[in-house]
């Protein structure tokens, strides 16, 4: 197999600013994936009850789809990622702010990290791309560059949700039906359920704070060192901002409608009907954008967009 790491497979996704996009989002279009943006730094900043004093860090920071709008709302943000394609587009994208930083990761390490130098830590949608072992295993490092008293906001794919089950059927599917030897053997998607999730969370060190596990995702909230009175404050501010940081009902059925167009399931004028019935959501407001930016992409298959004039 040509791919054997995680840094050859990511840097070839990333071999341009569009294939960059397309691999974090799935877009090839920097408007919508500063939409997307958007949404995953509100979800974080909800988690983590990020100020403008915390240094922050995102492990997997990809081409800064959300350090670019998480940012200016904290004191520093560090990216690290493995692929130093992914981090020279970050860099790119993020040249006008003045309190970003980035490292190239080596498998599994933070080594260029100090201990106890960051108050918040989050990875959104790169677990799901690592093996269980790599995943435990930043998850310590997690626990030890994060302060006592600090957080970290990560998320997975969540194998016992309807929506999860039926993208992990997808592998198999795929497999039994192609050439064996083109078997990727590095950032093959992987599953958990909330149970096993939170298992690898506490026993890297962290307490969890929630457990959100009634969508594609299983997201935890989890503290470090946490005294009691730090305990107290942070089940209330969770309890208080759940309906920001967890996935909706809305937002999980919109995700199971757009994995059915990808997959060729639902006609993507089915689901284009669906989200324009659902009036001013910001569900609506954030798939809509994202379907047709596929649709443009995928033309050839699925033929003109509505209302679009061909040529």
């Amino acid at each position: 197999m040509e791919t054997t790491t995680y840094r050859d497979f990511w840097n070839r996704q990333a071999s341009s600013p569009e294939s960059a996009i397309s691999a974090v989002d799935g877009s090839q279009s920097e408007d919508v994936v500063r939409h997307t943006g958007r949404w995953s730094a509100a979800q974080t900043l909800a988690a983590l009850n990020i100020s403008r004093s915390d240094d922050v860090l995102e492990l997997g920071c990809g081409i800064g789809r959300i350090g670019r709008e998480l940012a200016p709302h904290c004191g520093s943000w560090t990216g690290v990622d493995i692929s130093e394609n992914m981090i020279r587009y970050a860099g790119e994208r993020m040249a006008h702010l003045d309190n970003v930083h980035f490292h190239q990761l080596e498998r599994s390490d933070l080594a260029m990290l100090d201990d106890n130098q960051f108050d918040k830590a989050y990875s959104i949608a790169v677990f799901c791309h690592m093996d269980k072992e790599d995943l435990y295993l930043y998850l310590r490092e997690l626990d030890r560059v994060v302060r006592p008293g600090g957080a970290i906001f990560v998320e997975t794919w969540n194998l016992a949700h309807p929506i999860g089950w039926r993208r992990w059927a997808f592998e198999p599917l795929v497999w039994s039906r192609a050439d064996q030897s083109q078997r990727k053997d590095v950032a093959r998607n992987q599953f958990c359920t909330a149970e096993e999730f939170e298992l690898y969370v506490s026993h890297a060190g962290f307490e969890t704070l929630a457990n959100f596990n009634e969508s594609q995702s299983v997201q935890i909230v989890a503290g470090k060192e946490l005294d009691a009175a730090q305990h107290a404050s942070w089940l209330a501010h969770i309890e208080k901002n759940r309906d920001e940081i967890a996935y909706s009902a809305l937002y999980a059925e919109l995700f199971a409608q757009s994995v059915d167009v990808l997959f060729g399931t639902m006609p993507p004028a089915e689901m284009l009907s669906y989200i324009d019935g659902l009036g001013d959501t910001s569900e609506a407001a954030l798939f809509r954008p994202y379907l047709l930016s596929l649709w443009e992409k995928n033309a050839e298959l699925w033929g003109p967009i509505p209302g679009q004039k061909e040529g």
